[in-house]
């Protein structure tokens, strides 16, 4: 579990982060989001004690990261795909990190494979492609095996392929009971991956709370759906934090939940869909007209 408390940055006359409070549970994807500039990067090497916080503290299980020995078997975390040294193959790159954390040799062949860079793996990093990249920082964070995972930005380079396999290890991490924070800019990309939010803006708290419950603070268009079993669809989105009303012939208007949301529920409990018709993206909407205020750019500076 994640804790943030009264966790403030300031560099000079700038605050990045200002008095942030929020936690992170396990068993459930939390999309971190926000601005760019909004103090999410920042806040994300706080907590692995990358930075010195001015006031307030990060913890990871109940301590901060520094506290942790062999940090890797603990907290595995992509903050910037980059950070490999370019003439070092992934295979030594992994394989150090394994031998300075105590981690088994094996390891580093499993997570290989996991990310999909075993045939690749004897290459040297600076011939990688960005998504290659962002999968060689995917395996260094799962190679201890962690509790708790942090992702800067992960879907960065990946083609449509990789954003499809990283969205399922990410929910399978959670599904595992593992502590998940995905950091993003990118709010499609949360709506798709994350069950739970932490919104800021200019470094300060905006919402911590589900996708859906976010998505329906935006007013607007509501998501039409047809469905031969009516009752069934109901109870189940009401249970997800839908709001549905009838509008006839077996159609359901409903809000607070994203078409994606509705379809993937309709589904897992096997309720037949005849039509699904999105409005405007909800959660789009509630992310823009939240954070419209609060939008900053640290020209050169942190984020």
């Amino acid at each position: 579990m994640i804790e943030v408390d009264e966790l403030t940055k300031r560099y000079g006359h700038t605050t990045a982060v200002r008095a942030l409070s929020f936690s992170v549970r396990p068993g459930r994807v939390t999309g971190f989001l926000g601005p760019n500039g909004a103090g999410k990067t920042t806040t994300l090497r706080m907590l692995l004690g990358l930075v010195a916080p001015t006031s307030g503290s990060a913890t990871v299980d109940g301590r901060p990261f520094r506290g942790h020995p062999r940090g890797l078997r603990h907290v595995g975390a992509v903050l910037d795909a980059g950070d490999a040294h370019g003439g070092r193959s992934a295979l030594a790159h992994l394989a150090a990190l394994a031998r300075s954390n105590g981690i088994p040799r094996r390891r580093v062949d499993e997570v290989l494979g996991d990310v999909g860079l075993a045939e690749v793996a004897r290459r040297r990093v600076g011939g990688y492609s960005l998504g290659m990249r962002q999968r060689l920082g995917i395996a260094a964070a799962l190679l201890g095996d962690p509790p708790v995972l942090l992702f800067d930005e992960p879907l960065n380079g990946l083609d449509p392929e990789g954003v499809s396999w990283a969205r399922g290890l990410l929910r399978r991490l959670a599904d595992e009971g593992r502590t998940v924070l995905v950091s993003s800019h990118q709010v499609d990309e949360m709506e798709q991956t994350a069950e739970q939010l932490v919104v800021i803006g200019r470094g300060e708290l905006v919402a911590a709370e589900s996708v859906a419950r976010f998505a329906a603070r935006a007013a607007g268009p509501e998501v039409t759906v047809r469905t031969p079993d009516a009752a069934g669809l109901t109870a189940v989105l009401a249970a997800e934090g839908g709001s549905v009303r009838a509008g006839g012939d077996g159609v359901l208007v409903v809000a607070g939940l994203p078409a994606s949301r509705i379809g993937e529920l309709a589904c897992a409990h096997r309720v037949p869909l005849h039509e699904l018709a999105p409005g405007a993206r909800a959660l789009e909407r509630a992310f823009r007209e939240l954070t419209a205020d609060r939008v900053d750019h640290f020209s050169g500076g942190p984020r």
